[in-house]
């Protein structure tokens, strides 16, 4: 047997593996999460305190807040991204719940504490709808809760928001 007509993965440079490319919609439907960028390295190395104290100096500028629904729908990007869990708020694998998800948000400016607020409310509104008498973050944490049905409250969420305005 020839060994040069034996392929092998470390010896044949001309076999690359290609992926394919995503898939882009022309026109982005609404509905799809806003994705969330990291924060820049000045928002982590600064204190929330510091940055104020620039803020009110004219040397730093915050992130615009959100609105209830986008933000919402930014929370669903952030548990796509760095994956769902229960029971904590971030694991140490960074996979994070909704309170954990809203936290990155709150703290990196994309969001302010009274929308955060807004937006709590939207979520217990749609869980009130489906009958849950429960904290958000009670029914999170659900032994036989899954991811799927985290998608549909935040959605949902985010739909009431939009129909009141916000």
């Amino acid at each position: 047997m020839n060994p040069t007509l034996t392929p092998s993965p470390f010896t044949s440079p001309d076999i690359r593996p290609t992926r394919p490319a995503p898939a882009r919609p022309v026109h982005p439907d609404p509905q799809d999460p806003v994705p969330v960028d990291p924060p820049p390295w000045s928002h982590r190395l600064l204190p929330p305190s510091i940055r104020g104290l620039l803020a009110e100096l004219g040397w730093w500028q915050d992130p615009a807040p959100l609105l209830p629904s986008t933000h919402l729908m930014q929370t669903l990007g952030v548990l796509r991204r760095y994956g769902w869990c229960q029971s904590l708020d971030v694991t140490p694998t960074g996979r994070l719940c909704i309170r954990g998800a809203q936290n990155v948000l709150e703290k990196t400016g994309h969001t302010t504490p009274h929308g955060r607020e807004r937006a709590v409310a939207y979520m217990q509104q749609a869980l009130a709808e489906a009958g849950i008498r429960m904290e958000f973050f009670a029914w999170n944490d659900l032994p036989d809760q899954q991811f799927s049905a985290v998608e549909q409250l935040l959605t949902r969420a985010a739909d009431l928001a939009r129909q009141n305005g916000e």
